[in-house]
């Protein structure tokens, strides 16, 4: 187990893995909760971004990995340590299915970020019988608002 700042371990200071709906009960009730979807530009571009338009906010796109190859973003914990989101507030993490934000937050609760969730499930959730993601689970399917360019 690695350590994070302050002598904690990463998965102390992770806070977890919520639903979508208690994600979005966060960022409603949590002046400076954050909503941080780490997918690449081309999903968000094409499958769409969630809308937090009606809280006053919006969400913060950085990828935590590069599209095409998919290789890591080097500079993610960087960046995010410089966009001005609050270390001790709560830091939602979305992708598409969980995995790629579980792995964002649990990088920034090693950088020492105190509240950090992975949105289970993320946008589009798990596949259909159709092989098909954004109807049995997730944001989409959970009817949250979101957006499509």
């Amino acid at each position: 187990m690695t350590q994070g700042t302050g002598g904690q371990s990463d998965e102390a200071q992770f806070a977890g893995d919520i639903p979508v709906e208690e994600a979005w009960s966060i960022l409603r009730d949590e002046r400076d909760a954050a909503l941080i979807d780490v997918r690449t530009d081309a999903e968000w571009s094409f499958v769409g971004v969630p809308d937090l338009s009606e809280l006053g906010k919006q969400p913060l796109l950085l990828s935590w990995q590069r599209f095409p190859d998919m290789s890591p973003n080097i500079d993610f914990v960087e960046t995010l340590r410089n966009a001005g989101i609050v270390r001790d507030a709560a830091n939602l993490f979305i992708c598409r299915s969980g995995a790629r934000s579980r792995s964002a937050g649990l990088a920034m609760a090693a950088d020492g970020f105190m509240r950090c969730y992975n949105v289970a499930a993320g946008f589009e959730g798990d596949k259909d019988i159709h092989q098909h993601r954004g109807s049995t689970s997730g944001w989409k399917a959970a009817g949250l608002p979101w957006v499509q360019s």
